[in-house]
């Protein structure tokens, strides 16, 4: 928001109203009437032609959206005094007639121009630092009488451009309070170019207070697309790519939050962090400590060889991906020295609180960067970020257990819509695909909290044509969950289970067989009897169920047929999917009765 191209440079900007304020000193010496009055102006416009020309010599330095705001308002001003004075000049008698001029003009000029001292007073205090002046100014100059919180950002902005560094942090920490308060503050904020400097003091490397002011500053900033836009183009991405390589964890906590938040609000800006390489820092982070210690098995039959193997190949990926980190381009994020010291020993040494706390914001960044990106779920694959996250679900309860689940299941979502990406990271022999899907169904299997159930559900449904026909250990706590009393998971378990036997697997055959023979029917008939979008789902599993194995005594017994033709004008008749799957159903239903029944 500063000067570009189209505006005239900010001595230019001044220069404009230090000819007017000449221009009126030379018409008082020629007016002819009204001298008491025109010497006030003259007094007047004089100490404000001096604070111009004080101005000038911070221009090269100097924040300019106060000075062009200001030098404006004064310019106006002085226009109104010169026509104002040249009125006074000698003139016939014709044109003082019709040139009438009063004292109440002068009042107004001279309350105008009193105006003008105050902006320009104000406006060269917040400049004056090398006069012992400078740092945050409270007081209010006229032009934003009416506005208080525009004066406190112009004073907020201009410490942070020019201030010392206790002066920067409190001026950053002042306008996170701004920005948190209303929209309106926000908008202020980045209008009158707030994000530069606080960029900048978030890439100070030496000062961790500073780093945590500026990142606190930008999440409250970053809450709509266009101020998270206008982040990303002032070159926020590489900057925070930077801080989170290597600063104290405190700074990594705040950085990862604003990481999330942004890939949140602009789905470009979310792109952006990932051709940055934003994610190897957040797995780093997030696996810090994460391996130390002997694994246990959560269901009883993963062995403990097979933990001790997944955790071997975790240590060598990531050791790997550190020697790669220190010799690629982005070395400056590496865990050693940089810009701002060594913060190794350090991180080593914080509290378990900050250490969990960095790893519940890693792991929600994490979350929101897969979050609909096909290219960032791929990414986190690739830095083994997948066996990370499901060793954190096993060891972790908590928020960072949700968090990861919730990345897990973006993960999962995106290898659902691409194949590339499910053939590369869900092979069947893969360790990092058998460690998640052991650990989602150990959370559907163990843990009875729907919070944590939804999302490990919808991750196995997004993995099911991944899985062999053998695997029907994935199948029966779905059809267990139907059952459950919370209608969310109920829901979810018949959604996860009708991806599992929809015609688009190359394996409904037989999944829609280990869905009969775990006794799936009855339950589903149940849900029928539920609000509609429990209806809607389990007819369409019904309806698979019915066309991929409508042979079923199970289907038969629970007269299935009848079900499917009571709701073929009530709930099919609302959803254009049903309409065309109910009859296909019902048709092979009646085939099946009419080879066992033929007398019927």
């Amino acid at each position: 928001m500063e000067n570009n191209g189209d505006e005239k440079r900010i001595d230019e900007v001044l220069s404009s109203p230090i000819l007017l304020a000449e221009r009126i000193l030379v018409s008082v010496d020629e007016a002819a009437t009204f001298h008491a009055e025109c010497t006030e102006v003259r007094n007047q416009v004089d100490s404000i032609n001096c604070m111009l020309r004080s101005a000038v010599r911070f221009a090269g330095t100097m924040y300019e959206r106060p000075v062009r705001r200001i030098a404006a308002d004064v310019s106006k001003n002085l226009k109104r005094s010169l026509t104002l004075v040249r009125k006074c000049r000698r003139r016939n008698i014709l044109r003082r007639v019709f040139t009438i001029v009063t004292q109440a003009d002068f009042r107004k000029i001279q309350n105008l121009l009193d105006a003008s001292i105050g902006d320009m007073k104000w406006l060269l205090s917040i400049f004056d630092y090398d006069g012992g002046g400078g740092g945050i100014v409270l007081s209010l100059p006229p032009i934003a009488s009416n506005d208080p919180i525009l004066a406190w950002v112009w004073s907020f902005v201009a410490s942070l451009h020019l201030g010392q560094l206790s002066d920067r942090i409190e001026a950053a920490t002042e306008l996170a309070s701004l920005a948190e308060d209303n929209d309106r503050n926000k908008n202020i904020i980045a209008e009158e170019g707030g994000v530069l400097p606080l960029l900048k003091l978030l890439n100070y490397a030496y000062s961790p207070g500073a780093q945590i002011a500026a990142a606190t500053a930008l999440f409250n900033l970053a809450n709509n697309q266009e101020r998270v836009r206008l982040i990303a183009d002032e070159l926020g991405i590489s900057i925070m790519v930077k801080v989170l390589g290597d600063s104290p964890m405190r700074v990594q906590i705040r950085v990862a939050n604003l990481v999330a938040r942004m890939a949140e609000y602009d789905p470009v800006v979310k792109e952006g962090f990932g051709r940055e390489n934003v994610i190897r820092p957040l797995v780093m982070r997030l696996s810090f400590e994460a391996y130390i210690g002997d694994p246990k098995p959560p269901l009883g039959k993963q062995s403990i060889q097979s933990f001790v193997q997944i955790n071997n190949e975790i240590k060598r990926n990531l050791n790997s991906n550190h020697i790669h980190h220190l010799s690629s381009p982005l070395s400056s994020y590496s865990d050693g020295s940089s810009r701002g010291g060594n913060h190794r020993g350090e991180r080593e040494n914080e509290s378990p609180e900050v250490k969990h706390k960095l790893k519940i914001s890693c792991a929600e960044a994490l979350w929101m960067l897969a979050s609909g990106s096909v290219s960032n779920s791929r990414m986190i694959t690739e830095t083994k970020g997948l066996l990370c996250l499901a060793k954190l679900i096993e060891k972790e309860p908590g928020e960072l257990q949700f968090n990861c689940l919730m990345a897990i299941m973006e993960i999962t979502s995106a290898a659902e819509s691409d194949a590339e990406l499910r053939q590369a990271a869900f092979k069947t022999n893969s360790l990092a695909a058998k460690a998640v899907v052991n650990q989602l169904l150990w959370v559907v299997k163990e843990l009875d909290i729907p919070s944590l159930q939804l999302p490990a559900i919808k991750s196995i449904g997004s993995l099911a044509r991944t899985f062999p026909s053998r695997e029907t250990r994935v199948i029966g706590p779905l059809v267990q969950r139907l059952s459950h009393t919370n209608q969310d998971v109920a829901t979810e378990a018949a959604i996860a289970l009708g991806k599992f036997a929809c015609p688009e697997n190359f394996l409904h055959l037989e999944h829609s067989k280990t869905i009969i023979e775990f006794d799936g029917v009855p339950p589903l008939m149940r849900l029928l009897r539920s609000g509609e979008r429990m209806q809607f789902r389990a007819l369409i599993l019904l309806c698979y169920l019915a066309m991929h194995a409508g042979d079923s005594e199970a289907l038969e017994e629970a007269r299935v047929w009848m079900a499917l033709e009571g709701a073929d004008h009530a709930v099919a008749s609302q959803h254009p999917v049903l309409k065309e799957l109910v009859p296909k159903a019902i048709d092979h239903l009646r085939m099946y009765r009419a080879e066992v029944h033929p007398h019927r």
